[in-house]
């Protein structure tokens, strides 16, 4: 890995960030610290999520019109088809567009209890059915995701492809991938998408965190494969937070240096609500940090 290299491209390039709703006030002000840190990257967009089952959607939906009211950024709110009935998503849909969100992400979504997904009686049979039925609704901007190691669900690649292929037909614009840590997997499904004819720009997910033993937890349930000398790196530092943060600081940049190299020039990061990682990595990628408006700011 070469940081001179890193930090000596000049190309222009773009990033996007994910937060998640937070349940605590605590968990509150550490998420607002995290957007005013990142805010003056300027990001594409900044994405919040959905719990399981739409878990969270009261509290997405609060932080993506504060968002709104009280940044410079430009969000764009998770909807899930999981437990919900077609009108319900419609009326929620309606009411993000009325308060000035144009940027949706759509997904499946996990069942609440982590049962095999099941439709609602009166919901959306699937992605590529609640893209096509919402676009009908405002022109959003639509992002997806995609899965270059394969959906746990999923019966192949192949079919993950198709599935692709079907949200891109139905109205889908990007497609960002679940987070990984083989740089050449998704470079990879990238180019076969390709050559499927799947136009779409496919923006890597990277996962910043000092956290191995959440991500353990969080790649086994997504179906990532944890590369075995990450978890060796990590072994034994349990208690060493400062040599985690080291280590994962290192990681980070040699993944956006890898995709740099195979060609991406678009990001998104799931930052888990912690910013020093993310910001650092940008740094790298020549992001320059802007000026905020005082009214933005305040």
């Amino acid at each position: 890995m070469s940081l001179q290299r890193l930090a000596a491209h000049n190309r222009p390039l773009k990033v996007s960030f994910e937060f998640f709703p937070p349940r605590t006030a605590e968990m509150e002000e550490q998420l607002w610290r995290a957007i005013r840190r990142l805010e003056p990257l300027a990001p594409t967009f900044v994405s919040v999520t959905y719990g399981a089952g739409g878990s969270t959607r009261e509290r997405t939906h609060a932080t993506v019109e504060r968002i709104v009211k009280e940044t410079t950024l430009t969000p764009a709110a998770h909807l899930t088809c999981v437990a919900a009935a077609r009108e319900e998503i419609r009326e929620i849909v309606a009411s993000y567009w009325a308060i000035g969100v144009r940027h949706m992400v759509l997904l499946r979504g996990d069942m609440p209890d982590a049962s095999a997904y099941c439709a609602h009686a009166s919901g959306y049979a699937s992605t590529p059915a609640m893209i096509a039925d919402i676009r009908t609704i405002a022109p959003f901007e639509i992002s997806v995701s995609a899965y270059p190691e394969c959906h746990p669900d999923s019966p192949s690649l192949d079919h993950d492809m198709e599935l692709l292929r079907a949200k891109v037909d139905a109205g889908a614009s990007r497609a960002i991938t679940q987070f990984g840590f083989d740089s050449g997997v998704i470079a990879r499904f990238r180019d076969l998408v390709r050559r499927r004819g799947i136009g779409v720009p496919i923006i890597p997910g990277i996962m910043p965190s000092t956290n191995i033993k959440g991500v353990r937890r969080m790649a086994a349930k997504a179906g990532v494969r944890v590369p075995e000398w990450l978890n060796r790196v990590y072994d034994g530092l349990e208690d060493d937070a400062e040599s985690r943060k080291l280590i994962s600081a290192a990681v980070l940049a040699e993944q956006v240096e890898e995709l740099l190299a195979e060609g991406f020039d678009q990001f998104h990061f799931y930052t888990l609500n912690q910013a020093d990682l993310t910001y650092a990595a940008c740094r790298l990628l020549g992001i320059q940090p802007r000026a905020i408006p005082a009214e933005a700011a305040a």
